[in-house]
């Protein structure tokens, strides 16, 4: 690490301690040049992907919009609100696990009825109603059928 007093490049970590919550380190180094003590601090860099939008913008990925989406849909239903932390968690482990730059809403919708389908069967068709844009009673219908058990036959 450079030294910010000097410009030198060579300087050496005299003391070496964790934050609080452990997720800062915190060291102080020494110019061997001009003998000079500084300061640096270390964090992990998480980056999520940008969304791209249908009409081709990019915006920063929101992690209070995702949850209010599923909020809105899960409005009024039984869901406990560390379910939905749990499923907001999920999908950004997803995402940063998949490692792109870019995600799509259409990926990221996705991945929203993919967690609504395991937390509430309502609250998933209310969301595809919106994101899937139903026309017609029929594709209302399917996606119906797609989260009602098949009956059995006797």
């Amino acid at each position: 690490m450079k030294c910010p007093f000097c410009g030198h490049d060579e300087t050496a970590v005299v003391d070496t301690r964790l934050s609080d919550e452990g997720d800062i380190v915190r060291r102080r180094r020494k110019c061997n040049a001009c003998d000079k003590r500084f300061t640096t601090y270390e964090r992990a860099e998480i980056q999520l992907p940008q969304v791209v939008k249908k009409n081709g913008l990019r915006t920063e990925f929101s992690r209070d919009k995702l949850r209010a989406s599923l909020e809105l849909a899960l409005r009024k239903r039984p869901v406990s609100m560390e379910s939905v932390d749990a499923a907001v968690a999920d999908i950004e482990e997803r995402l940063l696990t998949a490692g792109e730059r870019e995600v799509s809403t259409q990926q990221l919708g996705e991945l929203v009825m993919r967690e609504l389908k395991k937390l509430d069967k309502v609250a998933y068709i209310r969301f595809a109603s919106v994101y899937r844009n139903f026309e017609d009673v029929d594709a209302f219908s399917k996606a119906i059928r797609e989260v009602s058990p098949t009956p059995r036959k006797k």
